[in-house]
């Protein structure tokens, strides 16, 4: 190891020949005097600036500059062709990323290969490395070991969340030792501590989520500091998304709870970065030029103890149900394929295995177009498009018979249409060759939500879901559910699994009339005839006990009032293969849950119980307020994020993009919640608790 000494001019290492500065403050060195004889390859830490709306946008941005070597693609320097280069990632940048860019998406960036930093890696010497990991204390020894064994040429270190001063020095001394101080080439702080989902859809990780669970969050067991953690990690990932964004929100919660002590925190770390102009990410450079805005955004911090009902819910909309019944993850579904005679394959020995489908709202047209619809909806639309699918292949296949053309293979086709005599019917078969590619993508497209949607139907007709989800939103609006008996649902042998069972229970319990102890005597009989563990009940009861849970009627909207029974019985003469014959006919109306309600009300200023004790935090105040909310402004917000601790579902977040669509005067909402759960997992979490 050679000598180190300290440069009496700035806060930075170096080494006594004087040609590589190897540590500096996140600014980099400010005096270019004495022996600090090269501008350090630390001093890049910076926050990277997108010009771009959604939030998902910008974060693709913010990678794809990243994988262009933080060359921007306006720039002199910035070449035609892609640089090759590799991708290393740990397991948190890896989730980050997948749901963003595929492989090809990658190897149009120039990425060749992709590997996880903690695998066997072989050297290859002549091409340089980016990492995407987070700044942990493997992670950063790991690098150094990398560097010590040469693997790369050069090294473009991208840290998810912000490098501490310890953690960089001990990067610094382990790159002096490993003699590959020259071959870093770049250090960035990304701010990339969230997965985007969707364009208005984020959560702030994939893996140890149950670190931010709700059992983790309301576990007797919970000490301050485990609090804590969780706290500091919703705070950097909220930081993260707000740096991304480069806007400086109005902060809401309620009082007395997981979101209050979130929000104060994160005013806390806001204003600190605000009030310090070298490292501010919210001003000057910082923020693009057309990111200003004269009104700011609304952050609205939630907690899941103020409402269990729509985390329990039997859904209707295609997205939701999806991810309800399949389990879907990551944007991803595994799903047992339908066979050409439309038998079920489970329990068949000689099954195939599940095929994985990746559900992208950019590059999946009907996916964006229909993930938000009611299910019926979504089986008629599969079958339009199927219907235009086959009358392109008719006319393509009338095309070639008309010219003679018995070969069915493409490049038979082309060379058919290249050597013809210009005439009508060619023009029009190469017109369709054209389209082939755009076609079979469709094609496949349909095949892959055919069979999603089948896995669907069959658990909806298995379960009798579509009754489920009629009585809960019966009773979560407070409408009549008629002669109806709950009682005899929960003791019908059939259909429904004792979780269904479970979730409507709980939620005629939060919303439905009061309960003697004989009659609740006898609905837990019930359940427990049907096999159904009570447990979380009883964790269920404690809450209600001391929690306002007493939910008020839902608002309906009178936007869709349209009758499934109609859509069905378009399908069944269409001749789709979807057999809706057991399904119940439902009026789907489109109903603002509690957490649009409370929304709403803070987006507009308005004066409602529910919303009378939240909190006011503005982190651009010089000084920091009380929280009260009895002098901040009755102006209406045209913009808001809302975040849900503790976890929230597709429920709630499309019902808050329907409720922005519906307004007159435009609304952007982005939802966030800590965790994306089922009702089966939210269960099994009130389980342990209970």
């Amino acid at each position: 190891m050679q000598d180190v000494d300290r440069c009496l001019l700035c806060p930075i290492l170096f080494k006594l020949d004087g040609i590589h500065c190897v540590l500096a403050d996140r600014r980099g060195c400010k005096s270019r005097e004495g022996n600090c004889k090269k501008v350090c390859p630390y001093n890049q830490i910076e926050p990277l600036k997108m010009a771009v709306n959604e939030l998902r946008r910008k974060q693709i941005e913010s990678i794809k500059l990243m994988m262009n070597m933080y060359q921007s693609t306006g720039s002199k320097t910035a070449s035609l062709e892609p640089n090759w280069k590799i991708l290393i990632y740990d397991r948190y940048g890896q989730d980050i990323i997948s749901p963003l860019l595929t492989v090809g998406d990658l190897r149009d960036l120039g990425v060749t290969l992709h590997l996880p930093l903690l695998s066997d890696r072989e050297a290859i010497p002549d091409v340089p490395a980016i990492y995407l990991v987070v700044p942990s204390s493997e992670n950063i020894d790991r690098i150094i070991q990398d560097c010590r064994n040469q693997l790369y040429d050069s090294y473009y270190l991208s840290f998810i969340s912000p490098i501490s001063r310890n953690r960089l020095e001990d990067l610094a001394m382990g790159t002096i030792q490993a003699n590959s101080v020259s071959q870093i080439s770049k250090v960035y702080d990304q701010y990339l501590n969230f997965i985007c989902l969707e364009d208005d859809l984020f959560v702030p990780r994939y893996h140890d989520v149950e670190m931010l669970s709700y059992l983790a969050l309301n576990s007797a067991d919970a000490k301050d500091t485990d609090i804590e953690v969780i706290r500091d990690i919703l705070v950097d990932s909220l930081f993260s998304v707000l740096a991304t964004l480069g806007t400086v929100p109005i902060i809401r919660c309620p009082r007395g709870n997981a979101a209050e002590m979130v929000a104060e925190a994160l005013d806390k770390k806001m204003r600190e970065n605000l009030r310090n102009s070298r490292t501010c990410l919210f001003s000057g450079d910082n923020v693009v030029a057309g990111q200003f805005n004269f009104q700011r955004p609304l952050l609205i911090i939630l907690d899941r103890n103020t409402d269990f009902t729509t985390i329990l819910h039997h859904t209707w909309t295609y997205q939701a149900l999806v991810h309800d019944l399949l389990n879907m993850e990551l944007n991803r579904v595994n799903i047992q394929e339908i066979p050409a005679n439309g038998e079920s394959e489970i329990g068949n020995a000689n099954a195939q295995k599940p095929k994985c489908y990746d559900l992208n709202s950019d590059t999946d047209s009907f996916w964006n177009t229909q993930k938000g619809s009611p299910f019926p909806n979504v089986a008629e639309a599969i079958q339009v498009t199927l219907d235009e699918y086959r009358n392109s292949e008719d006319d393509i296949k009338r095309l070639k018979n008309t010219m003679g053309l018995e070969d069915e293979s493409l490049a038979v086709v082309n060379a058919a249409v290249e050597n013809s005599l210009a005439n009508d019917h060619t023009s029009k078969l190469s017109s369709a060759v054209s389209s082939l590619p755009e076609l079979l993508e469709k094609k496949k497209s349909i095949d892959m939500h055919t069979n999603i949607a089948t896995a669907l139907l069959e658990h909806i007709k298995n379960r009798k879901l579509d009754t489920y989800f009629e009585l809960e939103e019966k009773l979560m609006s407070k409408s009549s559910i008629g002669e109806v008996s709950i009682l005899d649902i929960l003791s019908d042998p059939n259909g429904a699994t004792p979780e269904d069972k479970l979730r409507l229970f709980i939620i005629y319990y939060i919303c439905g009339p009061s309960m003697t102890d004989a009659d609740l005597e006898k609905y837990t009989a019930a359940l427990r005839s049907a096999g159904v563990n009570l447990t979380s009940f009883d964790y269920v009861k404690k809450m209600k006990s001391f929690a306002k849970m007493s939910l008020k009627p839902i608002v309906a909207s009178d936007s869709s009032k349209s009758s499934v029974g109609q859509v069905f019985s378009r399908i069944m003469k269409s001749g789709s293969k979807f057999v809706m014959e057991g399904v119940k006919n439902l009026a789907f109306k489109t109903k603002d849950l509690p957490v649009t309600r409370v929304v709403d009300a803070l987006m507009e200023s308005k004066s409602i119980s529910e919303i009378e004790d939240y909190r006011y935090f503005d982190p651009k105040l010089l000084r920091a307020s009380d929280g009260s909310s009895a002098h901040h402004s009755k102006t209406p917000f045209q913009e808001a994020i809302v975040f849900m601790i503790g976890g929230g579902n597709y429920v709630e977040y499309q019902n808050l993009i329907d409720y922005a669509k519906r307004q007159t005067v435009q609304k952007r909402i982005t939802y966030g919640c800590s965790e994306l759960m089922t009702a089966s997992h939210f269960l099994q979490q009130l389980e342990k608790l209970g």
